[in-house]
C-alpha cells in the first residue's frame, strides 16, 4: 500500500536522520579500525575500516536520493540510478574482502591481538542491526529500492562486524589465525550475492515512484 503524504514526509525526514548517523558512525569507525589495524598489522581490520568508507559512499548516494525526493518528488529514474550505484559498492566490497581474505590465507598472516579492534567490532555488532531494521521500515514507507539496498548493505556490515569479531577474538584467545580470512570469504560471497540482487531487483511498479500521479498527493 502507498504511504500517505504525511507518512512519506516523516519517512523522508527519518531516513535522512538515519543516513546522517550512518555517515558519522562509519567515518569514525573507519578511522578507528584503520588506525588499530595498522598498529596491530591486521589486514582484516584495515579492510574493515576501508569497508566503512564504502558504507559512507553508499550513504552519500542515498543522501542524494532523499534530497532528490525533497526537491522534485519521488522519481523512479533517480531511485534506479541510486540503486545501481549501491550495487556497484556491494561489488567493490566483495572484491576487496575476497582478495584480502585469500591473500591472508596464502600468506598465513598472523596479526597481533587488537583490543581496540575487538571493541569497535563489538560496538558495530550492537549498533548495525538496530540501524538496519529502522532503515528497512523507512524504505517500506518510501517504496524505495535504493533505500532497501542501503539498509541491506548495513546488514552486510553487521555480518562483517561479526566475522571480524570472531576472527580477532579467536586470534587473540586461541591463536586461530585462519578464522578471520575464512569468515572474510563468507562475507565476500554474501556481498557479491547482494550486488547481483540489488542490480537486478525489479522496478518499483507498485509504489509511488512508479508514476507522477502519486506525487500529486504529496
Amino acid at each position: 500500500m502507498t504511504a500517505t503524504a504525511p507518512d512519506r514526509r516523516r519517512a523522508v525526514r527519518r531516513a535522512t536522520v538515519l543516513n546522517r548517523f550512518t555517515i558519522g558512525w562509519n567515518a569514525l569507525e573507519g578511522v578507528v579500525a584503520v588506525t588499530a589495524g595498522l598498529a596491530a598489522g591486521s589486514v582484516s581490520l584495515i579492510g574493515f575500516g576501508l569497508d566503512s568508507g564504502i558504507e559512507v559512499s553508499a550513504a552519500l548516494v542515498l543522501t542524494w536520493r532523499l534530497a532528490n525526493e525533497r526537491n522534485d518528488g519521488c522519481q523512479q529514474p533517480a531511485d534506479d540510478r541510486a540503486r545501481q550505484l549501491i550495487a556497484i559498492s556491494f561489488a567493490a566490497l566483495a572484491l576487496y574482502v575476497g582478495t584480502t581474505a585469500t591473500l591472508d590465507l596464502l600468506a598465513r598472516d598472523r596479526p597481533d591481538a587488537s583490543i581496540p579492534g575487538i571493541v569497535i567490532a563489538s560496538l558495530s555488532l550492537l549498533v548495525m542491526p538496530l540501524l538496519a531494521a529502522d532503515k528497512r521500515r523507512q524504505a517500506t514507507l518510501l517504496g524505495s529500492q535504493a533505500a532497501r539496498a542501503e539498509a541491506a548493505q548495513t546488514d552486510v556490515c553487521t555480518l562483517l562486524s561479526a566475522a571480524l569479531l570472531i576472527g580477532l577474538a579467536a586470534n587473540a584467545a586461541l591463536g586461530w589465525w585462519w578464522a578471520d580470512p575464512i569468515a572474510g570469504l563468507v562475507i565476500a560471497a554474501t556481498a557479491g550475492l547482494m550486488a547481483v540482487r540489488t542490480a537486478t531487483s525489479e522496478a518499483l511498479a507498485d509504489t509511488c515512484c512508479a508514476t507522477p500521479v502519486a506525487q500529486a498527493a504529496d
